[in-house]
């Protein structure tokens, strides 16, 4: 039976870790990546050997801003569905963009810098693998 979290009388993080915790892989699908917050799960995927079996695979989605939803929504010429390359490059860009945003925000501490050295190690071994997906908002 789905489990509803709303991080008021239920809280996601204990019971993901939980999950995290009796499995080899995952599978997950956000439209926001916290850099930062990635430590509070990184010690469960850190256990995992890498690779295709036994990996995070971390979808990620643009978010969109409210002055965007109401242009498309709006607009009279309606955007095409299909996405060229150059849209694909300009996507991947500015999510980069956001996420190098992210680090600059506020005075790192040691535990972010640590959480953020650790997911690196875990994309390069391949324990994390994350795509950008652009086709929907």
């Amino acid at each position: 039976m789905p489990r509803i979290f709303d991080n008021i009388d239920q809280d996601l993080l204990p019971a993901l870790n939980t999950a995290l915790s009796v499995s080899h892989r995952s599978d997950f699908c956000v439209g926001y990546f916290s850099l930062r917050g990635w430590r509070q799960l990184d010690e469960q995927i850190e256990k995992w050997a890498g690779g295709d079996g036994e990996c995070c695979r971390l979808l990620v989605g643009m978010q969109t801003t409210p002055h965007h939803e109401i242009a498309a929504a709006y607009g009279i010429i309606k955007q095409d569905l299909e996405l060229d390359n150059q849209t694909a490059t300009r996507l991947k860009k500015a999510l980069a963009e956001q996420f190098r945003t992210q680090l600059t925000l506020g005075a790192p501490t040691t535990p972010d810098e640590i959480g953020l050295r650790r997911l690196a190690a875990q994309i390069r071994a391949k324990k994390v693998i994350v795509k950008l997906h652009l086709r929907h908002q």
